[in-house]
């Protein structure tokens, strides 16, 4: 049985945390976002989510609080690891609206994060040869590339590069997603252009390479994301529709010979669309590795100067840097915390309260079908008790 844990936050001291926000149409309680996560704990192999992403989810619920949920393949050509969920059929939908009446019964928010991993695949979770802008032999040859399958990790299998007639059937996937998705309850959608997916694979010109209106310039390595904001858009209002971008990472063998340039075009470009947010994760993130924060070329505030919308920073936060980045007011408006939100299900309480943080323990981020590093780090009133 489910047990719901209702975080209230409440501050004693004034913080820009902990102001009220809007994004979208929805206004927040505080800034202190979940970011979406990979936990591969979904059932396989129908990417239902069954009662351990439930319990997962209704134990970080706080009131007035955004979370986006994990990333959720739009089709099973998109499906990229073992234990990943999906959103293509009904199923799948009905799994997922028990999670976001979980949330919303608790007075939360829930984004649904759309990918398609693309080139980062292996047939035995997409059935299929995985797909990619360009063909790239050296992607599957790095040994570094390697996915989540039922026998554990694997290398990524070959891919093959996409037709320019099967384009517009993406773009689809990725609508067809977003009106699943406000069929299970969700409050909106963000695209997962980040990371070396997909839609990051058709933006950086390291791994797209096509000579068609997709590859070339700035311009034209945007056109998927941009048809795919406009497709999606079209199904929830742009009010409810995010963008997630990596402009510093090289997780998944991404990269680009102008990101300036690049980014800068993208923030443009989506700023006349009236998102729900822009998603930026910063530069001392690469992948699941923190970095130095100086190692990569483009931060939010530099997409700042291009994109006027509401913004949200994610990238190895800690409750004080998250603080002081809000407060310099030259960036985000509001901050995601990923690993911390692991393990403190109450976070967003935690900070508000400045009460100690429990460690997190990375073996255990990407095992699954287990509940143990899942739903067994308990609330701080919890640990509080037993100690007495």
């Amino acid at each position: 049985m489910m047990v719901r844990l209702l975080v209230v936050v409440t501050s004693q001291v004034k913080s820009a945390l902990f102001a009220p926000v809007k994004v979208g149409p929805l206004t927040l309680n505080h800034r202190v976002v979940m970011a979406p996560m990979t936990r591969q704990r979904a059932d396989q192999p129908s990417g239902i989510p069954g009662d351990l992403p439930l319990e997962y989810y209704g134990q970080r619920v706080s009131e007035g609080g955004l979370i986006i949920s994990e990333a959720i393949a739009v089709s099973r050509l998109g499906h990229g690891g073992y234990g990943s969920p999906g959103l293509w059929n009904d199923e799948q939908v009905a799994g997922w609206r028990r999670i976001t009446d979980a949330v919303h019964d608790a007075g939360g928010f829930i984004f649904a994060q759309l990918w398609h991993t693309g080139r980062r695949s292996h047939v035995t979770t997409s059935f299929q040869t995985p797909v990619s802008p360009s063909l790239d032999p050296s992607f599957w040859a790095n040994p570094a590339n390697t996915v989540s399958t039922e026998q554990g990790y694997a290398p990524v299998s070959p891919h093959r590069a996409l037709d320019v007639g099967e384009i517009p059937s993406v773009v689809e996937e990725f609508a067809a997603a977003a009106r699943n998705a406000a069929a299970a309850g969700f409050d909106g959608v963000e695209l997962h252009a980040a990371y070396g997916f997909l839609l990051d694979q058709f933006l950086q010109d390291g791994s797209n390479q096509r000579t068609d209106r997709y590859g070339g310039s700035v311009a034209n390595r945007a056109r998927l994301l941009m048809e795919v904001v406009e497709a999606v858009s079209a199904v929830r209002g742009a009010d409810r529709v995010a963008v997630r971008i990596s402009p510093s990472s090289t997780f998944n063998d991404i990269h680009d010979s102008d990101p300036h340039a690049l980014f800068g075009h993208v923030a443009a470009a989506l700023d006349g669309v009236g998102l729900a947010y822009l998603h930026v994760i910063e530069p001392r993130v690469s992948g699941f590795t923190l970095i130095d924060a100086h190692a990569g070329p483009v931060a939010s505030q530099e997409l700042r100067k291009s994109f006027s919308g509401t913004m949200i920073a994610a990238g190895g936060f800690e409750p004080d840097t998250a603080e002081a980045a809000l407060t310099a007011g030259d960036g985000a408006d509001l901050i995601a915390f990923a690993r911390h939100f692991v393990s403190n299900p109450d976070l967003p309480e935690r900070i508000a309260k400045g009460l100690p943080l429990s460690p997190y323990n990375r073996d255990t981020f990407y095992t699954p079908l287990q509940a143990h590093g899942y739903i067994d780090y308990p609330p701080y009133r919890d640990i509080e008790s037993a100690s007495a």
